[in-house]
């Protein structure tokens, strides 16, 4: 597909971001929700952050402390044998898993859609028993005048689903725990469907190892249930391995598009469409036969995790598909396709 990349990619890269206190680095900025908002587009980004360390023989690992209110950072010895740092994302200890870096949610602002400002201080940060380990993956619904922010909360309970809303992208309102762990990728639907709210999600199935995509409903955004599955990973195809939502659906002549993300079974992600049907959006009516985007670029394929491209948001203007994506877990890039060359790729 006729996929245009900016040629300013990546549009934000973590040297363009201050980090929140004067001894953390900002690591990655990435997987950013986007609504365009009065005159300007705002990305909601995920920025993580590590402290500062120049001991190579110490992990210096970050975490939100309840007790205390804010954020501490714990230390491990990287010689100790029962201390496992292989993977760059994670500190394993014999009774615990920690992320390597925490992140929270940052506003960036622009006027033509890809040169940003990036506000100085956290829009969101961890606050909470539930947020220990930070804050992930935001996406954002706009549902009468008012602006939901959806993201994963991760803590040692697991990545649960917490919900959040603004009317200016200036004050919020926390509306705690939407979904209980393990889940991820929540997009809620933009307007009711037979007077009820609708979210798509992704639950970690530990035993058996599925990692899907759901729906759920509900009448107040506050209380979900009546749970269906909507599909999985394709055994033959590019997401073999598994999927899950990425931006806010969108309706289209036939129903509503979804952008999501499939990883094959060696962990590349590129993103494709479903088509859901308009009244029953449970009901999968054709998935893209190839990737809309793929892994190509050096900053696509190398980075803090590589072969990765993962969005949580696009626009849908003039006839395009705008997406705003993470690329290699380590910046924010940007790209279009005409919505009629997704269309034609679906099967």
């Amino acid at each position: 597909m006729a996929i245009v990349r900016s040629p300013r990619n990546p549009i934000i890269s973590p040297a363009d971001v201050k980090p929140s206190r004067d001894d953390f680095q900002v690591v990655c900025v990435f997987n950013a929700g986007v609504m365009r908002f009065q005159d300007e587009v705002i990305l909601a980004l995920r920025v993580a952050e590590k402290p500062i360390n120049s001991n190579p023989d110490v992990e210096l690992v970050p975490v939100y402390d309840v007790t205390a209110g804010n954020v501490v950072v714990k230390q491990f010895d990287r010689n100790d044998p029962k201390i496992d740092v292989s993977d760059s994302r994670f500190v394993r200890t014999p009774t615990e898993q920690y992320l390597s870096s925490l992140s929270h949610i940052r506003l960036a602002r622009s006027k033509n859609g890809v040169q940003f400002e990036v506000e100085a201080a956290p829009a969101l940060a961890p606050a909470n028993e539930y947020e220990i380990y930070g804050i992930e993956d935001p996406r954002i619904t706009s549902i009468d005048d008012k602006y939901y922010i959806s993201y994963s909360a991760i803590s040692p309970m697991g990545s649960a689903i917490c919900l959040a809303s603004t009317h200016d992208f200036k004050t919020y309102q926390r509306h705690g725990v939407m979904l209980c762990p393990d889940n991820r990728d929540v997009e809620i639907f933009p307007e009711r469907i037979h007077g009820k709210y609708f979210a798509l999600h992704r639950p970690n199935s530990g035993e058996y190892g599925r990692r899907d995509i759901w729906i759920a409903e509900s009448t107040d955004l506050v209380n979900w249930g009546n749970h269906r599955w909507v599909m999985g990973a394709r055994e033959n195809s590019w997401d073999n391995g598994r999927v899950g939502g990425s931006a806010i659906p969108f309706r289209v002549d036939g129903g509503w598009l979804e952008i999501y993300h499939g990883a094959s079974k060696s962990d590349r992600y590129c993103l494709g469409a479903a088509l859901l049907d308009a009244n029953e959006p449970w009901k999968v009516l054709a998935r893209s036969k190839t990737p809309i985007i793929e892994p190509e670029m050096d900053y696509e394929t190398q980075g803090f995790f590589g072969n990765v491209i993962f969005n949580c948001g696009a626009l849908v203007e003039d006839g395009k598909v705008k997406l705003y994506y993470g690329a290699a877990d380590t910046h924010m890039c940007y790209a279009e396709i005409k919505l009629e060359e997704i269309i034609k790729n679906l099967a």
